[in-house]
């Protein structure tokens, strides 16, 4: 066991029988009552937040996780399937564990799973992607002066907000965080 000292951003516990992921963490110390930590915690079964209030020194179960990179090969249904680089073992994971991210993925690229024993908790695509775009309104010379943009739909199928010197053809990179767009790259 553990105790709430222990405990930061990130971390996995287990809390009134679920597993759950520390989303946020504060300690707290009002005038004249006790110290407290504060938790913003999030169900990695059903995605549900909460929030609880812990005393210090309060012990809590610390749950072990194991993280794989593994290789994304692709989506059926509701699933998308991995493999295990190592042993070619083929898992199912839920899209939702990958959150806006899953929209992203690509055959072949590598993605962070966690596995509390043999059972996939989280799933996280890679922070940073680059894909080509396959379809958007012709640019025109000259309109880089704005911060205007234009949706344009990516080699992946998914449409993402772009500036209006974008052209069909052109590489972006992409944080799959927020579906934003970062930089042009050249190919």
């Amino acid at each position: 066991m553990a105790d709430t000292g222990d405990i930061n951003v990130g971390s996995v516990i287990r809390f009134n029988g679920d597993i759950v992921q520390i989303t946020d963490w504060q300690h707290r110390t009002p005038g004249n009552l006790r110290a407290f930590y504060q938790a913003k915690m999030r169900n990695l079964k059903n995605g549900k937040q909460t929030e609880n209030r812990f005393r210090s020194g309060e012990s809590v179960e610390l749950v072990r996780v194991e993280y794989k990179m593994m290789q994304f090969i692709y989506t059926e249904g509701e699933f998308a399937v991995v493999m295990d680089n190592e042993n070619f073992e083929q898992v199912h994971i839920p899209m939702l564990m990958f959150g806006n991210g899953g929209r992203f993925l690509k055959e072949g690229m590598e993605v962070k799973v966690s596995f509390e024993g043999d059972e996939p908790i989280i799933a996280e695509p890679p922070t940073f992607i680059e894909a080509e775009i396959t379809y958007t309104e012709p640019g025109l010379k000259g309109d880089t002066a704005t911060n205007t943009l234009k949706f344009a739909t990516l080699d992946t199928g998914t449409e993402i907000k772009v500036p209006l010197f974008f052209n069909q053809g052109d590489w972006v990179k992409i944080d799959t965080r927020t579906g934003d767009y970062v930089e042009r790259i050249k190919k």
